[in-house]
């Protein structure tokens, strides 16, 4: 079972964009998750997690959250791998997330029912190909 939850905040705008033909929205975005396990110094430790987030999720996303704002999400884990021009292998891990919520309490002239979570179901949307996707991020 691949499933992850996380609540922390963002470090920057959701960055929006469109695979070609615009097809489909992917958002990314990093997100600041403190730990629950502290150093004897008592400092704490914090986890900047990359999130991807396609379609109507990535929409929403970029256009309700913004840097500092608290947020919680749902959805699993990724790996993939990419080649660059050199023929050098290159690693990525990431949660691409599928439902995401406000973790913070209600902002200022924002109306909860104008901008609830969005739902995401991965039999929504049609296949692309790798190189949309590395296009895309």
């Amino acid at each position: 079972m691949n499933n992850v939850s996380l609540v922390g905040r963002l470090t920057k705008d959701v960055d929006l964009r469109y695979t070609t033909k615009k097809v489909m929205a992917v958002g990314s975005f990093v997100l600041a998750v403190d730990r629950d396990i502290k150093k004897v110094s008592k400092d704490k430790t914090t986890d900047f997690i990359t999130i991807v987030t396609w379609g109507k999720t990535a929409e929403f996303a970029s256009k309700y959250f913004a840097k500092g704002n608290r947020i919680a999400l749902q959805g699993s884990i990724h790996t993939r791998m990419w080649e660059d021009d050199q023929k050098n292998k290159h690693y990525v891990t990431e949660v691409v997330a599928n439902r995401v919520f406000f973790a913070d309490a209600k902002q200022k002239g924002l109306d909860v029912d104008d901008c609830q979570e969005e739902d995401a179901n991965e039999n929504d949307y049609e296949e692309i190909t790798e190189e949309e996707t590395e296009s895309a991020m």
